[in-house]
């Protein structure tokens, strides 16, 4: 399902539950009514504002449609997510074969997250007219669990090449790095609801080992996508746009509607994050083999966007 992403930024506002929808109020002055969505078209909320209310049956209801509740700090980085406990009719099943997974298969899967975010970096570079070799030249070299650490590599590589030598991936940062954040919480948001849906529990990851993240596995499914939010990020600096407003938020958010290239044709951003959570489930379960990655390139629409430019 491609869902809205509600984001909630702005302070002194409260949010409730009305008949099936998301009712946004101002709590000052006369607490007018702001706006509503209904509930079953959301595909998540983001709330990024410090002076923000909200009732417990709205969480309810959000949480019994799996859509993700996810609270922002500072510099637009998520420090928490309400998610739902019954989020697929499979789900304990699921959880012990997520469990019982071998370290093989880890390992083998694991590579092919890998190797699929290096040929994205490498199409997003390919893309702006740098040089996409150093990103392409490690995909033939990753092997089962990634043990040469070759995403590090092409990491190191890839920021330098996207956004020049004198620029530092820090979340910390302000200007393109929170830019970066804000595209980051929105893809993050939208794997979680398609990692919970598969009947996955997200802190079980393949490769992400942090013990205080409770979303490993929503951090390793998102890797793919990564570039799609860089390249947008970078489209946006190209228009003379270096800082989070309303309007570089909603062209971040429009991105997981962007379509991408997959073995079954067009599919967006948001749906391939699906299809990829489904597939890994499927493969725990023994009932497919390999993920549902999306093929090599660029969102078409970005694509054609970046062609005009």
């Amino acid at each position: 399902m491609i869902g809205r992403i509600v984001e909630v930024a702005d302070d002194r506002r409260h949010l409730f539950l009305s008949r099936g929808f998301l009712v946004i109020r101002d709590t000052e002055g006369d607490r007018k009514e702001l706006g509503q969505v209904p509930l079953d078209d959301i595909a998540a909320v983001i709330a990024n504002a410090h002076g923000l209310s909200y009732t417990n049956n709205l969480l309810v209801a959000l949480a019994e449609r799996g859509v993700p509740f996810v609270l922002c700090a500072a510099n637009h980085n998520v420090v928490g997510m309400l998610w739902t406990i019954d989020g697929n009719y499979q789900q304990a099943k699921r959880f012990d074969a997520q469990v019982a997974a071998s370290q093989p298969l880890i390992k083998r899967l694991w590579a092919e997250i890998v190797k699929s975010k290096l040929q994205q970096q490498a199409a997003a570079l390919e893309a702006t007219g740098a040089p996409d070799i150093p990103l392409s030249s490690l995909i033939r070299r990753v092997r089962s669990g990634d043990p040469d650490n070759l995403e590090a590599q092409g990491a190191r590589r890839y920021w330098g090449l996207l956004f020049g030598n004198d620029f530092r991936r820090d979340q910390q940062a302000g200007g393109l790095n929170a830019m970066l954040n804000y595209g980051y919480t929105i893809l993050r948001a939208a794997t979680a609801r398609a990692v919970v849906a598969a009947g996955l529990h997200p802190t079980l990851g393949l490769h992400h080992s942090n013990e205080g993240n409770a979303m490993r596995l929503v951090d390793d499914l998102l890797e793919p996508f990564r570039p799609m939010i860089d390249l947008k990020v970078w489209q946006l600096q190209k228009q003379g746009e270096n800082l989070v407003t309303p309007e570089s938020k909603r062209a971040l958010v429009r991105t997981l509607y962007d379509d991408m290239q997959t073995s079954v044709g067009a599919t967006p951003v948001m749906v391939c994050a699906q299809k990829l959570a489904i597939s890994l489930a499927q493969i725990f379960m023994g009932g497919k083999e390999k993920l549902d990655l999306p093929l090599p390139g660029l969102p078409l629409t970005l694509a054609a966007a970046l062609s005009n430019d």
